[in-house]
C-alpha cells in the first residue's frame, strides 16, 4: 500500500486527491493536508468583493466529500517537510508520513514587499474569500463616499487576470448604482503593456483590453512599480516618467507571489522565490517522490521585462498538471518510469461584469499553435456556468477534464450571444 499526501485543497489539490483516488483505487492511502476545512472557488472572489456572491455561494465543507471517497483530511497547516524521513509536519505537531507527496499549496501573498500593501493595511485584495469579503466592506464605503479608485497589480505579480477582471466588474457595479461618474478609475501594472499578462500577450489582447479601458474611461499606467500604499493615495514610479501620486478612495492591488514557507524552506526543492522546481513530469529533480501542481510551481518568465512579471498558472493548465501527476504516481507505484506530461495550455475567461473576453493560448508559452481571443456576453455566461459546474463536480468527487468540457461547449454557449 502506498501513502500519498496532498498539501492543499483548492483548485489544484482537491481535483488531485479525487483523480488519484479514481486512478489508484481503494488499495492506497490518500491524505489531504489543508489549512482550512472549507473549499472556496477562488475565481469567484471578484464577484464577492462587489456583493454579487456571498461566501456560502462559492464554498462547501471539505470533510464530508473527501471522506465519502475514502480520503483523509488533516485541517492543520503544513509547517515543514522532512524529506529524509518522508514526513510532513503540521503546525500542531502532527507527523504525516508519505511515499509520494503532491504539493498544491498555492502561493504566499507577498504584501510585505510593498509598504502599506494588503487588506490588513491600506489596500484591498481578492486573492482569498476573506480578503474579498473585506473588500466588499470597502466597496460599500466607496458607495457612501465616492472617490477615485486604483486597481492593479504590484511588481512581481504573476496573476494579472483578477486585476483586469475586477477593474471591469467594479466599473459595471458602479454603473448599476448610477455612481460611475463619481469614481475616476486608474489601472496600474508592472506589465510592459496592457494585455501582456505575464504571457507576452495572447492574440490581440493588448488592443482589445486597451479598447475596453477606453470605452469605460479607465486610465492606466504600465511599467509601474508601487513604492508605497497609503490610506488615500498610491505612490508609484513609472519607468521613464518618474514618481506619480494617485489619489485612492478605494484600491485593490494583486500582490507579488512567493512560495509558502513550509515549502520554500526545503533545501533544493524551490527557486529563490520559493516556487517548486519541477521537471517535465511535474516531479522535483531533487526529490523523485515529490510532485507539484498549480500556482506554487516554478515557471521561468516568458521574456525579460523592465519590471518583474511572473507567468500565470491558469485552471486548464493546472488541470493538465493534475492528470500528469496522477499518471506518473500510478506508474511509479507499479514500477514504471513516469511518462505523462502536462500540456500547459491556457484558457482564460475574463469576466467584465456584463460581458467578457476569452483567451486561448495553446501552448501557453510561445511559440503557439493556437492563439485566439474573443469578446462577448457569452464569456460572462460561460464563467457563471463554469462556477456552478465546477463546485457541483467537486461536491460529487468527480475527477474529469472540466476545462476540456468547457472548451467543447464553447460553441453552444456562444450561440446565446448570437
Amino acid at each position: 500500500m502506498a501513502r500519498i499526501v496532498v498539501i492543499g485543497a483548492s483548485t489544484g489539490g482537491l481535483p488531485a486527491a479525487y483523480e488519484l483516488r479514481e486512478a489508484l483505487g481503494t488499495g492506497h492511502e490518500i491524505t489531504v493536508i489543508s489549512n482550512t476545512d472549507t473549499f472556496h472557488f477562488i475565481p469567484s472572489n471578484p464577484w464577492v468583493a462587489v456583493g454579487w456572491r456571498k461566501r456560502e455561494d462559492i464554498s462547501f465543507p471539505l470533510r464530508p466529500y473527501l471522506e465519502k471517497k475514502g480520503i483523509q483530511l488533516v485541517t492543520e497547516a503544513a509547517a515543514r517537510i522532512d524529506t529524509a524521513a518522508n514526513e510532513v509536519h503540521t503546525i500542531a505537531g502532527t507527523k504525516i508520513p508519505y511515499d509520494y507527496l503532491v504539493i498544491a499549496t498555492g502561493p504566499k501573498l507577498a504584501f510585505d514587499e510593498v509598504e502599506g500593501l494588503g487588506p490588513d493595511k491600506n489596500t484591498s485584495s481578492v486573492c482569498t474569500v476573506d480578503h474579498a469579503e473585506k473588500a466588499y466592506g470597502s466597496f460599500q464605503a466607496l458607495l457612501e463616499a465616492p472617490g477615485p479608485a486604483v486597481i492593479g497589480a504590484a511588481q512581481g505579480a504573476s496573476c494579472f487576470g483578477p486585476a483586469y477582471e475586477f477593474s471591469f466588474i467594479l466599473d459595471a457595479a458602479l454603473r448599476k448604482k448610477n455612481l460611475r461618474h463619481k469614481v475616476p478609475m486608474t489601472f496600474i501594472t508592472p506589465e510592459p503593456y496592457i494585455g501582456h499578462m505575464g504571457l507576452a500577450g495572447v492574440g490581440d489582447s493588448k488592443s482589445m483590453l486597451e479598447h475596453e479601458f477606453r470605452e469605460r474611461h479607465i486610465s492606466w499606467h504600465t511599467n509601474s512599480k508601487i513604492k508605497r500604499a497609503e490610506k488615500s493615495r498610491i505612490i508609484i514610479e513609472v519607468i521613464g516618467e518618474g514618481e506619480k501620486e494617485l489619489p485612492a478612495a478605494f484600491s485593490m492591488i494583486i500582490p507579488g507571489f512567493k512560495g509558502v514557507d513550509a515549502i520554500a524552506s526545503v533545501e533544493g526543492l524551490t527557486n529563490p522565490r520559493g516556487f517548486v522546481i519541477v521537471d517535465e513530469f511535474q516531479r522535483s529533480p531533487r526529490y523523485s517522490n515529490i510532485y507539484s501542481v498549480g500556482v506554487c510551481i516554478d515557471i521561468a518568465p516568458i521574456e525579460q521585462t523592465p519590471l518583474p512579471t511572473g507567468v500565470p498558472k491558469t485552471g486548464y493548465m493546472i488541470e493538465s498538471m493534475v492528470s500528469a501527476v496522477t499518471h506518473n504516481i500510478k506508474s511509479a507505484i507499479e514500477g514504471r518510469q513516469p511518462s505523462a506530461r502536462a500540456t500547459w495550455n491556457a484558457i482564460c475567461l475574463a469576466d467584465m461584469g456584463d460581458s467578457g473576453i476569452a483567451f486561448v493560448a495553446i501552448p501557453q508559452i510561445p511559440p503557439r499553435n493556437v492563439t485566439w481571443s474573443k469578446k462577448g456576453r457569452w464569456v460572462h455566461l460561460a464563467k457563471v456556468a463554469f462556477e456552478k459546474y465546477f463546485i457541483r463536480k467537486m461536491k460529487k468527487g468527480i475527477s474529469e477534464p472540466l476545462y476540456e468540457k468547457l472548451i467543447l461547449e464553447y460553441a453552444n454557449i456562444r450561440k446565446l450571444d448570437e
